[in-house]
């Protein structure tokens, strides 16, 4: 595309005064950067792409707070996580952090375990066994 043509919508990167950095034909012919402040059709992907991540941090917050599930799994999706980057993040096993999501195992977890979990997510104790707790 060329230098002129490079799109100039309105997104959500221009409300936080970013800009992307495009690569574009010059008068020359020869490529060169061109700063963008959006494009819609990447608008739309990114807006969509942040509702579904909302909807799943929910989600999770409602099978917590319906004792389903425990507050690692909610703090995982709020922190944009998926289980083999947590489970690299604590240093255990996939299957081992699973299994924390289960209440009744979470509820007997060690203080040094649920210490490592606190850490990661950067939140108090207090913050990990209560999400209520949590200001997002």
């Amino acid at each position: 595309m060329k230098k002129d043509e490079v799109p100039q919508d309105k997104s959500n990167l221009e409300s936080a005064n970013f800009k992307e950095l495009c690569y574009a034909v010059d008068e020359n012919g020869e490529y060169t950067t061109v700063n963008s402040s959006g494009w819609d059709p990447k608008t739309i992907a990114l807006n969509k792409a942040i509702e579904d991540i909302k909807e799943r941090v929910e989600d999770a917050k409602q099978r917590v707070l319906n004792n389903q599930s425990s507050p690692i799994e909610y703090y995982m999706e709020f922190h944009k996580m998926d289980l083999p980057i947590l489970a690299s993040y604590v240093g255990m096993w996939k299957w081992r952090v699973k299994r924390h999501f289960k209440p009744k195992v979470f509820n007997k977890l060690p203080k040094k375990i649920l210490q490592k979990y606190a850490d990661v997510f950067d939140v108090s104790m207090e913050q990990l066994n209560n999400i209520t707790l949590h200001g997002n």
